[in-house]
């Protein structure tokens, strides 16, 4: 009797645990935005957050992406997918930014502008431009390990978005633009060769091959293939919001090329669909990548179906067979041989584990003593010295954020504020050109909060605070509620149940080049020998 009351317990407890593994796995994905529609079609946008410039390769069954990163540090992300359609963030190529001297302070709307991702002699390359210096490169044999340190590859202020393309006979071309804030003009785009190792660019051989002031309006960001016999290259066109994708083709590495707009918004609601991969299924099916520039919320990833006719792609759908396709909403998966589980990029955090999850950037090169992961269940963040003379917090770097993963969403956040002096602060915030936070500051040794907007930052605008409030204790329960549109409304808690508004609506803006962001911050007037710190116990992403 004993033996089978042990066993049923064991059992029971068995079934629970069971059940609870089944809930964290269920629950281990966003609750805001899934592409993949369970039923064998996806919607897109399949990534509803800033991944800007997108760029992507198949190796054997796996699918990775990068993309432009800017000033938000660590930068190139990597992500991973086993059906182009379910993706979970998995590195970072780029730890810390060079010149180090340089991004050690934020440097918005600079460094990592479009990359490119290839695989050629079983390693892992990404190619990608700061527009100030020239075009790096990084590489490493597995893209979820360490990438080696960037090397340049080719000097010159204003050279942008290169892409590499490892011929057949051995010879290594590089496409790239210019940017006309540095290099004086624009929409040109050039190919050079490259030595065989891929590092270093031949400087007698440029070559133009498209000057889109006929045509193109602005044409940027190619991407270099070959297929059958002809060297393709693929190049948004027509501006970021509202712009199309050109591709251009020719049997001669340089030229002439013929061209042609393969895909434009046409009937949909997706404005500028342009910039992406073409990427090929171990199955033969074609697909494009591109994003869609949505304001605040950044430039999210779309997927799309291509096919080829008489040697040019046609991506989307094309309804009256004039060869330029337009985005599609919702469309059968990819066939990739295999079904696979539900993944998005992460978004909650728990703070857990004794790394910082990948979800969080700093806005310039992590400095030691910002903030420390911990094993006991909290992330601190330690009260650094606002920039002196600053007016607003615009050249703050050591701001924690993330992206918005979806347009409509709830934040939520469990904080305790050590401070130690008065007028050290913390808070939740909402990071662009434009921001808002609720500001939690010590004075004459109490705790209140109150909420802060900032228009025009990036033009040294003035912040304005409202009420403040009292709080009884250090540890605190923050929100945002975000709306269509990038609505922010800010509420507060003292015991996490109840929660009250306060201040007014916000509407949030993008940064330079990117989204807006959200996330944490903690500042002090001046520097001395100690500083407060926060305890930042959970961050939740909920309907």
């Amino acid at each position: 009797m004993k033996f089978t009351q042990i066993t049923s317990l064991l059992l029971c407890c068995i079934s629970i645990q069971a059940v609870m593994g089944q809930e964290k796995n269920a629950t281990n994905y966003s609750q805001v935005w899934v592409a993949d529609n369970g039923d064998g079609t996806y919607k897109n946008p399949i990534i509803n957050a800033d991944y800007s410039d997108p760029d992507a390769i198949r190796v054997g069954d796996d699918y990775y992406m990068t993309s432009s990163s800017f000033n938000c540090i660590p930068g190139l992300p990597i992500l991973h997918s086993k059906d182009m359609v379910n993706w979970e963030l998995v590195n970072y190529a780029l730890k810390k930014q060079p010149p180090f001297d340089v991004y050690d302070k934020p440097g918005h709307g600079n460094g990592v502008w479009a990359p490119s991702i290839r695989f050629h002699n079983e390693e892992f390359y990404i190619y990608y431009p700061d527009p100030d210096y020239g075009i790096y490169m990084i590489k490493t044999k597995d893209p979820k390990g360490t990438w080696s340190e960037p090397v340049m590859v080719k000097e010159g202020k204003g050279l942008i978005d290169p892409c590499p393309l490892w011929d057949e006979d051995g010879k290594v071309y590089l496409a790239y633009a210019y940017a006309g804030s540095r290099a004086g003009f624009k929409s040109i785009l050039a190919i050079c060769s490259l030595n065989s190792e891929g590092t270093l660019a031949n400087n007698n051989d440029d070559v133009i091959i498209i000057d889109g002031h006929d045509g193109e309006a602005t044409i940027e960001g190619p991407k270099l293939y070959k297929r059958n016999g002809y060297y393709y290259v693929f190049a948004p066109a027509g501006g970021v919001p509202t712009g199309w994708q050109t591709v251009l083709r020719s049997k001669n590495i340089w030229g002439p090329y013929e061209k042609r707009k393969v895909l434009d918004q046409g009937k949909s609601k997706v404005n500028g669909p342009h910039q992406g991969a073409w990427v090929q299924t171990q199955t033969g099916e074609d697909w494009f990548f591109h994003f869609q520039d949505k304001g605040a919320y950044g430039r999210v990833v779309h997927l799309q179906p291509m096919k080829w006719i008489k040697d040019w792609p046609v991506i989307g759908t094309d309804k009256d067979g004039d060869g330029t396709g337009e985005p599609v909403a919702t469309y059968k998966k990819p066939n990739v041989g295999k079904t696979y589980p539900i993944a998005t990029p992460p978004d909650s955090d728990e703070f857990n584990t004794s790394k910082l999850g990948l979800q969080w950037q700093w806005h310039a090169n992590q400095q030691v003593y910002w903030g420390f992961p911990s094993t006991m269940g909290y992330y601190t963040m330690y009260c650094r010295p606002i920039v002196k003379d600053a007016v607003n917090l615009f050249d703050t770097g050591n701001l924690l954020l993330q992206k918005f993963p979806a347009d409509e969403f709830t934040a939520t956040t469990k904080m305790t504020f050590n401070a130690r002096f008065d007028d050290e602060q913390t808070g939740l915030m909402i990071m662009g050109l434009d921001y808002s936070y609720l500001k939690v500051k010590q004075t004459a040794g109490q705790l209140s909060i109150s909420q802060v907007i900032c228009k025009n930052a990036d033009k040294k605008g003035k912040e304005t605070e409202s009420d403040s409030f009292k709080l009884k204790s250090s540890t605190f329960y923050l929100q945002v509620k975000i709306k269509a549109g990038g609505i922010c409304s800010f509420f507060y808690s003292e015991d996490g149940k109840k929660f009250t508004a306060i201040g007014t609506d916000f509407t949030a803006r993008e940064g330079k080049w990117i989204g807006a962001k959200l996330g944490f911050l903690a500042l002090r007037n001046g520097n001395i020998n100690d500083a407060g710190s926060v305890r930042i116990d959970w961050f939740r992403i909920t309907k």
